[in-house]
C-alpha cells in the first residue's frame, strides 16, 4: 500500500505533499523534525491522505496534488477547513 498526503505547517501555513510506503512512521518523521523539507516549518498537520495499491497511480496522484492545477483544487476541495485552521484565504469562485 502507498499513501499519497498532505500536511499542512501551522508555522508559514504552507502545504506539504508527499509520498510513503508507511504513513505512521513518515509523519513522525516529519514531528520530529527528521525530514530536512519540513523541519523549519513545524508544527505540521496531517490533514489528507488517500491510499494507493498500484505505485504509479500514487506517483501521478503526488504528481498531481504539488502541480498548480492539483492545489488549486485540493485548496477549493477543503477551502472550509483550511480557512478555519490556518485563516487560508478563500478561493475565488469558479
Amino acid at each position: 500500500m502507498l499513501y499519497v498526503y498532505v500536511l499542512l505547517s501551522l508555522k508559514d501555513h504552507r502545504l506539504y505533499t508527499g509520498l510513503t510506503t508507511n504513513l505512521r512512521k513518515r509523519i513522525e518523521d516529519h514531528r520530529l523534525g527528521r525530514t530536512d523539507s519540513t523541519v523549519r516549518r513545524l508544527p505540521l498537520r496531517l490533514i489528507y491522505y488517500e491510499a494507493y495499491l498500484n505505485k504509479l497511480d500514487a506517483i501521478r496522484r503526488e504528481g498531481f496534488l504539488k502541480s498548480g492545477r492539483g492545489r488549486e483544487v485540493f485548496k477549493k476541495q477543503l477551502e472550509n477547513y483550511l480557512g478555519e485552521v490556518a485563516e487560508w484565504p478563500k478561493a475565488a469562485p469558479c
